[in-house]
């Protein structure tokens, strides 16, 4: 299969391929998402999964791999279950920046009594600007090659990324990348509920720091607060303002809403608010929470749960509009069975990936012929395809078998 393409001024992607094998439903799966990605298909098909596979990297960078796998409820609910029982999984993510590029790869193995081991790992890195590179590959928890004059010791149940990181800047710029991705599944419940204060840097998956971090980017960045609550009366008319308040040694959120016949905005406080207006708020806040005046934003990726559930159809096409103005900086990708969202979309065939589930294993990759000609010849949009049934992953890139998918490379220095 391929590898990463040589960067593009054009070309703003973090992950420019995600490879998976045998990652709970996904046997093999071989995409390339593009700046910003809706994975569609019915519920139940594995689109949660995809997603999942990448929090896992990040989690198990953050923490450990023993709380990421534990999350999950163990090795045997990560690796995929079928007849053959495979043992392991892997993933592997080609990635780039404005410094580097390069490849990230490892497998898990399950061993006897829910035990696992990290069977191999390997990360190369190649700067843009002069061209070097640093590398190393790790089978059995040993260093087998290494750029680096005096790697550290590697261990069997760990990412050795985590190792490298505060040795080697390139490496150390990939750990920082792959912690900043942020992926949300936003429970309006959890937003609307008081919340212990925090520091507020990176929204927690459902929400539930939502204040903190609203009150951190209101205090850094008053700019995309703002935007914040432009989309936000967008979506919900009235809506002018909102605000984290303190209760005690708790703190929660409070909105500005025009009420007819009042001079001023009355404010409610969020178990007055629906869970629409609370999910769109997570979705917004989680769009633009690392927004910096003159700057941007800075998460190179963002993923997001059907961020159309309990929103008014009307409303889909500001939250696309949201999706899109964040996707000028960072890589989105949002998971969606909504064909109001779709009718939206436009005519782009490769914004779309297409989810199916067969006997229990799930096929992800790009549409399949007749889906890409009635995008371009704008015969139909997504949405319209949806309704009938004929979003359908091409079967050229989706019919592989795990080991026909390359997660490492050929040995130092391929690229």
């Amino acid at each position: 299969m391929h590898e990463p393409n040589r960067p593009q001024d054009d070309d703003r992607r973090f992950l420019t391929r995600v490879v998976l094998r045998n990652y709970k439903s996904i046997a093999a799966a071989d995409v390339s998402p593009s700046q910003v990605s809706f994975l569609v298909g019915p519920n139940g098909s594995g689109k949660s999964n995809f997603l999942d596979a990448l929090r896992f990297v990040a989690e198990s960078l953050r923490s450990t791999m023993d709380h990421a796998i534990r999350e999950r409820g163990g090795i045997n609910e990560v690796r995929r279950r079928s007849r053959g029982h495979p043992n392991h999984f892997g993933i592997r993510i080609d990635f780039r920046s404005a410094q580097f590029r390069g490849r990230y790869a490892f497998t898990v193995g399950a061993k006897a009594g829910g035990d696992y081991e990290v069977r191999e790992e390997e990360c190369y890195i190649k700067t843009i600007e002069d061209l070097t590179h640093d590398y190393y590959r790790v089978k059995g928890g040993n260093v087998q090659q290494s750029t680096l004059k005096m790697p550290p010791r590697a261990h069997p149940r760990r990412l050795y990324l985590v190792a490298t990181s505060g040795i080697i800047e390139s490496f150390g710029q990939l750990y920082d990348a792959f912690l900043e991705m942020g992926f949300y599944n936003l429970v309006p419940e959890v937003i609307r509920s008081l919340q212990p204060p925090g520091p507020g840097d990176l929204l927690a998956r459902d929400g539930r720091n939502a204040a903190g971090v609203l009150a951190n980017l209101a205090a850094r960045s008053p700019t995309f607060k703002k935007r914040i609550e432009d989309y936000l009366g967008r979506i919900v008319p009235g809506v002018v303002g909102v605000e984290r308040v303190v209760a005690r040694d708790r703190e929660t959120l409070e909105f500005d809403q025009k009420v007819k016949g009042a001079q001023h905005p009355w404010r409610f406080g969020a178990t007055n608010m629906s869970d629409g207006t609370l999910r769109a708020f997570g979705v917004l806040l989680a769009l633009f929470q690392s927004g910096r005046d003159g700057i941007g934003l800075a998460q190179p990726f963002i993923g997001i749960e059907e961020p159309e559930l309990a929103v008014h159809p009307a409303a889909t096409a500001v939250l696309l509009d949201a999706l899109r103005e964040t996707a000028q900086h960072s890589q989105v990708l949002v998971t969606s069975h909504s064909a109001d969202l779709l009718d939206n979309v436009g005519t782009s065939d490769d914004s779309v990936l297409a989810v199916l589930a067969e006997d229990g294993v799930t096929r992800i990759g790009p549409l399949d012929e007749a889906g890409r000609s009635a995008l371009k010849k704008g015969l139909f949009t997504a949405g319209e395809l949806l309704r009938v049934d004929q979003l359908i992953p091409d079967p050229n890139s989706t019919n592989l078998k795990p080991q026909q998918l390359p997660l490492f490379g050929s040995g130092k220095g391929a690229g």
